[in-house]
This record gives C-alpha cells, structure tokens and sequence, in this order.
C-alpha cells in the first residue's frame, strides 16, 4: 500500500469511526459459523427501503440466526464514504465484507487488494478487468424476472399499454426494462411499452418525485400497470398510480404493503439468497472468486405469484406465466441482456 493511500485511509477511518456500525443482536453461539464475523455496507437508500438493500439485510439476518454468525452493519452518506466504510470492516479483521450494489465495484477493488486475506463480496459486480482472488460478484439474471412480470402486465393491462420508470440510466437498469419489454411482447406483441429514466447518477435511485412525474406521464399517455426498477424513487410510481387509479408492479422485495389494492405484484430478486450462500462458502471454506450467476433456474430471480400479495393476478394468468418460467429455467426460452 503506498505511503499517500494508507494515509488517506487513516483519515477516512478516523472520520468514518465516528459513525459506528450498528450490530445484528448478538448470534446463538453455537451456531455451525459461530465466531464468523461479517460487515455489511448499504447501497444508495440504505437500510428501509423495503427493496435491495432490505433483500441483502435478511440475508445476513438469516445467517445470524441460523449460523451463528456475527453481523455489523455500515449505511454511507455519501459516495466518498464507501470506500472508507469497506476499509474500516477490513481493518478490523472481519471474514466477510460486502457491498450492496454496483456503485461498490471500484472500491471493493481497491480495498481488496489491501487487505488479501479478507474476502469481499460485491452484490451487482460489475468488473472491468481481472477479479482478484479473494472477491466474489453476485450476479442476477433481472431480464428472467422481469419477462415474467411483464407477461403477467401484458396478459393483465385493459389498455394495452405499460409503463416502465428505471433508476439510474446504465446497463443494470436496461435488463429489467429489456426483460420486461420482451415478456410484454412475448404475450402481447400489439402492447406498447412507454419508458422513462429518473437521471444519469446514482441519485435517481432515491427521488419518488421524479418517480412520479415520469409515472404520470406514461399514464397520461394510457398506461394502466407500470413497473420500476428504480429504489425508492420507485415509491413515486407507487403514489401516482394510486391517485390515478391504475396499478404498479414492485422490484427486488415483495412490494405489496408499499401501497396495498396498487401493487399487482413484484419481481423478486433474491439478494438474500445469494448474501446467506455467500456467508455459508465462506465459513465452510469453499469460497471462491469470480461472478456467480443467479437466475429462474437458481431461484434467485421470480415474482409474487402466490397468497394475498398475488390476488390482482387470474388464475389463467398464473398458469400461463408457470409455463413461461419452466420455459426459462429448460432455456426453452433465451432473452436478451441489454
């Protein structure tokens, strides 16, 4: 480590140690991972958001509970802020720090070269060049979630018209909108598709204003079910369609108590599936580096299909999209990644 980055990351940490981590009550102690010690860093919106980061916080909760394991928590309040958050887990010496959300991609790189004998995980990695030995990325397939729901709005919408707000316009972003607009089209190719961004920075993720004036618009231009794929500006979505009477599809998490009577249904990405395997490799030391894929078949991505959060949907419906997810999960079917 040079002389100007270990000072730099003294400072960071003195700076960020006046924010304590909050931990997960204390684990069963004797869990199978009892003694593991695990740092987990919010992305943008942090813990509460009823999405992402929430889907990542049962994760860990999970491996506290039934593992044993021992779980700190850090929420940046700004970007100059991750780095510092990721370095001071390492320095600690925890087993395991993770970081939620492409955004971490960079600073997980760095930290990880410092600190070698620490793994790192990295929901949403997105590496331009070699993966160090000790950095595993968590990948989903969001374009097999999103075709599912967007056939379940091409076979639900009385208008023939939907709409789809994103966050943060980059790659990750476009694969729910293209899955989406495939599912649509794969049911429906007469549906039109109305589609709409909240900005270019990591921001859009968390402006329910913006959120909803794109929403409305696309409304206003006949759209009766929207999805987003947008973080909390998605609440946005949720509120216009609300006032205007249509219905919104949720991401990441069940999204139903959001706006109940509004939420048709939600893509689940399971982040909590991928942290608590994660967690697992690494105590039972089979961790290993690179980017791992989860798809239908894996069941990490899907949508509320079932129980009260799911009544919007027909039965004909549910059969139909049942036999487009088996479909996925055989590579019957085969979607673009945009």
């Amino acid at each position: 480590m040079s002389f100007a980055r270990l000072t730099a990351g003294i400072v960071a940490l003195a700076l960020l140690s006046l924010l304590l981590p909050g931990s997960l009550p204390e684990p069963p102690p004797d869990g199978a991972l009892a003694g593991l010690r695990v740092g987990l860093v919010f992305d943008v919106g942090g813990r509460g958001d009823k999405s992402f980061n929430d889907s990542a916080y049962l994760g860990v909760s999970r491996a506290r509970d039934e593992l044993g394991v021992s779980v700190e928590l850090l929420e940046p309040s700004g970007a100059e802020d991750r780095e510092a958050a990721l370095r001071l887990f390492a320095a600690r010496g925890f087993d395991l720090v993770i970081g939620v959300g492409f955004i971490f991609t960079t600073d997980i790189d760095t930290v990880a070269r410092d600190f070698p004998r620490t793994k790192f995980a990295c929901v949403d990695y997105a590496p331009r060049g070699p993966i160090a030995d000790n950095v595993v990325g968590l990948g989903f397939r969001e374009e097999e979630g999103s075709f599912l729901v967007g056939a379940v709005a091409g076979l639900t919408s009385k208008t023939k018209h939907l709409g789809f707000v994103g966050g943060m316009d980059i790659p990750l972003i476009h694969r729910f909108e293209a899955g989406f607009r495939a599912g649509i089209a794969h049911v429906c190719p007469s549906c039109r598709l109305h589609v709409g961004y909240a900005g270019s920075t990591p921001d859009a993720f968390r402006d329910p204003a913006k959120g909803k004036a794109i929403a409305i618009s696309q409304m206003a231009a006949g759209a009766d079910i929207l999805y987003h794929a947008a973080g909390t500006t998605g609440h946005g979505v949720f509120e216009a369609a609300r006032d205007m009477g249509r219905l919104a599809i949720g991401v990441d998490s069940d999204q139903h108590d959001e706006m109940p009577g509004v939420v048709l249904t939600s893509m689940i990405k399971r982040v909590d599936v991928a942290v608590f395997d994660t967690i697992r490799a690494v105590g039972e030391k089979r961790f290993e580096s690179g980017v791992r894929s989860f798809g239908v078949a894996e069941q990490g991505v899907g949508y509320v299909s079932e129980g009260p959060h799911a009544t919007g949907i027909s039965q004909t419906v549910r059969a139909r999209v049942a036999a487009l997810r088996r479909q996925l999960a055989d590579g019957a079917i085969r979607l673009p990644r945009k």
